[in-house]
């Protein structure tokens, strides 16, 4: 056992760590629990995001910052991985080094970027395939590539590699976008981009590396594209595979919450994109954080 805390937090993306700053800022004693990155899926997008409470808008900074506010109210931070949450006579979250109890648990643990599911997708990670253009871009200066998608993030790590890359394709199913206007007016600026509307990716084809994408139009036309990067931006899938009680989650594996944002199980609170209606944007994460915190305090009766 690893120590008891008022509340434990689950991800340290931007949810995570604005949820344990305000928990901290209750008074109570909070451990933050991440197993990759600090920041999450934030620190891929160093661009255009939008100002929050004066905050950085570069991922990384924004990430630096709630960290270092995190940390300067003695929040404890572990690197560790979650692989089951303990009810009944307590809480304790599971990991492989052991267990963190609390009376709390607030699971931020976000989601992850969607895999299209076609062919030579899991054949080319890594010799072709990226999912952080801010990270990556440089690799392909000079060279043509493609983004799949058509949100918010599409659009923007299509912007990202429209300043390294000869020529960016971006790829979407739909007869529109669905990113924020200031995004797709910003296309306009970027002769390079090159929107290929209503058509999907079928297969990603090369010998030793990535070197073709085959794409079919709405009217069924074909076609094979030239590209050595490949960046899809599909959508999200939440991060719970470590929650056993199935009844929490909904069809498509997220937590589902009332008001307070409290799930089926009690004292287990979700917050951000794992959970069910979650808005999607940096202020939404942090809208959940203050929320979830405000709701602990009190079920802990320190408000």
């Amino acid at each position: 056992m690893n120590g008891t805390h008022d509340v434990v937090v689950i991800g340290a993306g931007v949810a995570g760590l604005s949820a344990a700053l305000e928990s901290a800022r209750h008074g109570l004693r909070v451990c933050l629990i991440e197993e990759l990155l600090f920041g999450g899926l934030v620190v891929n997008v160093n661009h255009l995001l939008p100002a929050v409470a004066g905050l950085p808008t570069s991922g990384i900074d924004l990430a630096a910052e709630l960290m270092t506010r995190v940390s300067d109210l003695g929040v404890t931070s572990v690197f560790e991985s979650v692989t089951g949450l303990q009810t009944g006579n307590g809480l304790s979250v599971i990991t492989a080094e052991g267990a963190h109890s609390a009376q709390a648990v607030i699971v931020a643990s976000g989601a992850r970027l969607r895999k299209l599911g076609v062919p030579g997708e899991a054949e080319f990670q890594d010799r072709g395939v990226s999912h952080c253009a801010d990270c990556d871009a440089p690799l392909y200066q000079g060279q043509d590539v493609m983004v799949v998608g058509g949100g918010d993030s599409a659009l923007q790590e299509a912007l990202v590699l429209s300043e390294h890359c000869a020529r960016v394709h971006l790829v979407h199913r739909g007869a529109s976008f669905s990113a924020r206007r200031e995004f797709v007016e910003k296309l306009r600026e970027h002769p390079n981009i090159f929107p290929r509307m209503e058509t999907t990716v079928e297969e990603l084809r090369g010998e030793e590396a990535l070197s073709r994408v085959a794409i079919r139009r709405a009217d069924g036309t074909s076609a094979e594209i030239s590209c050595t990067g490949f960046f899809a931006y599909v959508g999200l899938d939440p991060n719970t595979s470590f929650l056993s009680d199935q009844s929490a989650l909904d069809l498509h594996g997220r937590v589902m919450v009332d008001a307070q944002l409290e799930s089926a199980i009690r004292k287990v609170y979700a917050i951000g994109a794992v959970r069910v209606g979650s808005g999607g944007q940096l202020e939404d994460a942090m809208f959940d954080a203050r929320a979830a915190a405000i709701s602990v305090a009190r079920r802990l009766g320190r408000v």
